[in-house]
Parts: C-alpha cells; structure tokens; sequence
C-alpha cells in the first residue's frame, strides 16, 4: 500500500504595512517616481501629551527631469496634507538640498517629518 502525502495549500502571507511604510510609499509618490530612497532612520519619541516617530529621508533625484520632479517636491512638501492610518502628520520639513550638474544632473533632497500617533 502506497503513503499518499495530503496535499497542503501554500498561502502568501503579506506582511502589514507599518506606518513609516505607508510614509514612504506617500513621499515616493509625490516624488512622481523621480527619486530614489536612499535613507530612512526611523526614531520613536514620546512626550507627556503625545507619542510618534521621526522620520529622517535622503532623496535622490538624477538627471535633468528628475531633477525638476526633485525641486517641485521640495516646493510642495511642507504644506502637503499627507493621510496615513492611525497617524497624523505634524511636520513635514525639507532639511537639506544638494545639486550636482556633472557628470549629469542630479538632487539630493533631505526631509524631516514628525508624525503623531493619532487617538
């Protein structure tokens, strides 16, 4: 008599997005799929009246198109209103910008932001 193994279904398991996840994901898209992630440095912190995270990216942005996607997401960052679950977006500020013309142009963005854990 033959052992029949039982046949087992496989599942993909899709980890939850963590809110600096969805940040990211945000950033990127007002980036408008110009600019490369280059650093995140996520740090919790927490007062008397509020807890959250701060958020500390390097984008960058290479060649001459990507480089107007680059200043025109340095233009509208601080006022964007962003919409992450759970969280509300306290700060949003541009820290540094660096440009290189050669050998291509290229931007490098530096951003700060402050979220509030929202409850």
């Amino acid at each position: 008599m033959l052992d029949t193994i039982p046949e087992t279904k496989t599942r993909s398991f899709r980890g939850r997005r963590s809110p600096g996840d969805r940040l990211r994901e945000a950033l990127t898209q007002l980036a408008a799929g110009n600019g490369t992630l280059i650093t995140h440095q996520e740090t919790a912190w927490a007062s008397i009246t509020f807890s959250g995270t701060r958020h500390e990216m390097v984008f960058e942005f290479e060649g001459p198109q990507a480089v107007v996607s680059g200043e025109l997401f340095a233009a509208i960052l601080p006022d964007h209103e962003f919409t992450v679950p759970g969280q509300l977006v306290a700060d949003a500020l541009v820290t540094g910008i660096d440009h290189k013309t050669f050998p291509q142009p290229k931007m490098t963005v530096s951003v700060t932001v402050l979220m509030l854990v929202d409850a």
